[in-house]
């Protein structure tokens, strides 16, 4: 039975990412009618056209999109392959996703360990909201993301590794916060859709019949935080990244109900895990990596409700 060959799927993702077959043949030494050839060989082969040709342009059908999530994974596997026989550890680029709050207040210290440990991994880490990251690691943009509950994953593997606390913050002015109802005409300061935090924010204020009259959309942490600070509004945050960011004591920290305020951040990915992502669930699973995670963070300064 005949198969694709790894070649004829380097010569696909290289027309993918490099815009057209002029360029990719140039990158792969190769003149451009052979490209041509091969691309067209793979579509007979394959019963299905996979780009989309006007003039000099080309863009991925529907079926090129799938084959380039499977091109990806397998010459990735086959890098690993060979990297592995020769050396017996990971190599290559490492693509991992996070939130931004894991990020900035809790990978710093594991992902040193991981450098240490393998020098000739490269880890690329991008930040998005937890339902962007799944879409990531769904198609297959990226091994693996920390995300946070809740989230829904049917397919994707996930393994909890670092307990959160979130707080309400709002102006140190603001006087105290007990229900959702003395938030009063306050603007609510969140990322956009598809953050997990922001939709336990509007679950607290929903179950008590409140609605934000005005909702102003930020893309960090730090951003959020100065304008709670300025007086503009009232935010939930991670309590580790009040800490990282050392901005306890610029605004008034109140504490949330329990099923609000409890969260855990997981790592989740698809499929069988690469050895470069088995040797950072290492990390996380070993004697010091249960010491960053499974940490539930709490402050003098937040306010019983």
């Amino acid at each position: 039975m005949r198969t694709i060959d790894l070649e004829a799927l380097l010569i696909f993702r290289t027309v993918v990412s490099e815009g057209g077959v002029n360029r990719a043949a140039e990158k792969l030494h190769r003149v451009p009618s052979n490209v041509t050839t091969r691309i067209r060989q793979l579509e007979e082969y394959l019963g299905v056209r996979l780009f989309r040709r006007d003039g000099r342009s080309l863009s991925l059908t529907a079926e090129g999109k799938t084959l380039l999530n499977y091109a990806t994974r397998l010459l990735r596997l086959a890098d690993e392959a060979v990297d592995e026989l020769r050396t017996g550890r990971p190599q290559g680029v490492f693509r991992l996703g996070s939130l931004e709050s894991t990020a900035g207040s809790r990978l710093a210290p594991i992902l040193s360990r991981y450098h240490d440990a393998h020098p000739g991994v490269v880890v690329e880490l991008v930040t998005g909201t937890t339902g962007a990251l799944l879409n990531r690691v769904r198609n297959f943009e990226i091994e693996a993301a920390f995300v946070s509950e809740p989230f829904t994953a049917p397919g994707l593997n996930a393994l909890p590794v670092f307990r959160e606390e979130l707080v309400l913050i709002t102006p140190r002015n603001a006087g105290p916060v007990r229900t959702a109802k003395d938030l009063g005409r306050l603007t609510m300061i969140a990322f956009a859709h598809g953050c997990s935090y922001r939709r336990r924010l509007d679950d607290w204020l929903g179950s008590e019949d409140v609605v934000a009259e005005r909702v102003l959309e930020f893309g960090s942490y730090q951003g959020m935080i100065a304008c709670v600070a300025a007086g503009t509004g009232f935010a939930v945050v991670p309590q580790s990244v009040l800490g990282a960011l050392h901005a306890a004591d610029k605004v008034r920290q109140h504490k949330l109900p329990g099923r609000i305020a409890a969260n855990c951040t997981h790592l989740v990915w698809r499929g069988e895990a690469s050895l470069a992502l088995e040797s950072l669930i290492t990390i996380l699973r070993d004697g010091d990596g249960k010491e960053a995670a499974f940490v539930q963070a709490a402050h003098p300064a937040v306010a019983e409700l």
